[in-house]
């Protein structure tokens, strides 16, 4: 008789191989669904630069700047009006006399992330925030802190964690 040689795998290999494969699935998933939030998120950040740009035109060319909040000429979708909201993944774009923005989130279909808050403030040469008032004009804006507001700090960009220093 002739011994017969095997052809393809056994059981216990295939399982093997099942197995890792659902550990790495296990590992991989919720970081690439992290790491998609975040993507999201930079939208929310790029909302900002609008006012970001208008505030910092506004501090270093004029002597003076709006006696209120919303008056800066870049919010968007601000409660009252009859704008929509700008992005897929911004609610609104909100401003403070002192300069501080706030972008609202949605789209995401997440508690955590619906509705929450990140604000940009300008900052002095040191880092530290800084309120615009007309005693301060005319400067120039040298930086811009990003803080999450209500938002979990684990879905933010890399430029608004933290330990990033400020932008």
């Amino acid at each position: 008789m002739k011994a017969q040689l095997q052809k393809g795998f056994t059981l216990i290999e295939l399982m093997i191989v099942v197995a890792i494969i659902g550990i790495l699935a296990a590992v991989a998933l919720p970081a690439y669904q992290d790491y998609s939030t975040r993507a999201k998120m930079s939208e929310v950040v790029l909302a900002a630069s609008t006012c970001r740009v208008s505030i910092s035109e506004t501090a270093q060319f004029s002597d003076a700047i709006p006696t209120g909040a919303n008056l800066w000429g870049c919010e968007q979708n601000v409660a009252g009006t009859a704008t929509a909201a700008p992005t897929r993944y911004v609610l609104s774009v909100t401003t403070t006399a002192a300069g501080v923005v706030t972008v609202t989130t949605r789209g995401f279909n997440d508690t955590a992330l619906d509705g929450k808050t990140i604000t940009l403030s300008p900052t002095d040469t040191s880092g530290a925030k800084v309120a615009l008032t007309d005693a301060l004009l005319p400067m120039t804006i040298p930086g811009w802190k990003c803080e999450p507001g209500t938002l979990p700090e684990k879905y933010l960009p890399g430029s608004c964690r933290a330990a990033s220093p400020p932008n």
